[in-house]
């Protein structure tokens, strides 16, 4: 891959096999599976799609539910692999692409977070050192010995994002998580994320919020039903996703 591309998404298809007929237990579906009897109907999440972003850049995924945003998302990050085409990526990923991802419900914040660290690659030792840190940040001392489990959307999205952002990842992958925490934490997420990209991080980033897009991304990519609609200039392509809503 060229040195000069972070992210190399080169005419990516992505496919589910989705069940055409109701099973109602298991055992009729493995009873099924081995007579050969389970059929699949055949979707097309992601359809042909090429993505390159620069060291630096801030990218955003737009589109409507369903367009296929957060199943590149996820392919890019290494969860799930392409049916078609490649993905190449130059860095280390943080990605914050599914709410409580990386935690376990039934421990406590303070065991999640070296967990989720581990996941991420940071050692035991870096975890304490930055400890405080991230506690602060995600406003949760108060509860740190409490179950996540008990824990609201917006209070799982603080920690997860303080603890992906704690070090100066190589691309920050974020989905969304952010729509669920109150306005003072989404202002604290989106001043991190500019100091982020002062600093040389590469950044993918899903939001609904239109504003949002244009005040953080410089590019952005409009998905329809796994498609490519446009892609560039954020502010262009924005105008277009936005003048095609309005003709609705």
């Amino acid at each position: 891959m060229s040195e000069k591309y972070m992210i190399d998404v080169d005419h990516v298809t992505i496919r589910f096999n989705l069940a055409s007929e109701k099973v109602d237990n298991l055992k009729e579906y493995f009873i099924k599976l081995v007579k050969k009897e389970l059929m699949f109907q055949e979707f097309l999440a992601v359809k042909d799609v090429s993505l390159k972003v620069k060291k630096g850049e801030a990218w955003a995924l737009i589109g409507v539910n369903g367009s296929g945003k957060s199943t590149l998302l996820k392919a890019i990050s290494g969860i799930m692999k392409p049916y078609k085409g490649t993905i190449q990526v130059n860095g280390s990923v943080s990605p914050l692409i599914e709410l409580g991802a990386g935690f376990d419900a039934n421990m406590t914040a303070r065991e999640n977070i070296y967990l989720n660290g581990a996941v991420l690659g940071h050692s035991k030792k870096f975890m304490a050192e930055h400890f405080d840190e991230i506690v602060e940040f995600a406003g949760i001392g108060q509860f740190l010995d409490s179950p996540i489990k008990n824990y609201s959307s917006g209070m799982k999205a603080r920690l997860g994002f303080s603890v992906a952002t704690v070090v100066k990842p190589d691309i920050l992958i974020v989905d969304e998580v952010l729509a669920v925490g109150d306005f003072r934490f989404r202002k604290k997420c989106m001043d991190r994320m500019s100091e982020l990209l002062a600093g040389g991080t590469t950044l993918l980033f899903v939001s609904h919020n239109i504003d949002q897009v244009r005040s953080l991304c410089t590019h952005a990519m409009w998905l329809d039903h796994g498609e490519t609609k446009a892609s560039g200039e954020v502010n262009e392509v924005c105008d277009q996703y936005m003048a095609m809503d309005e003709a609705k």
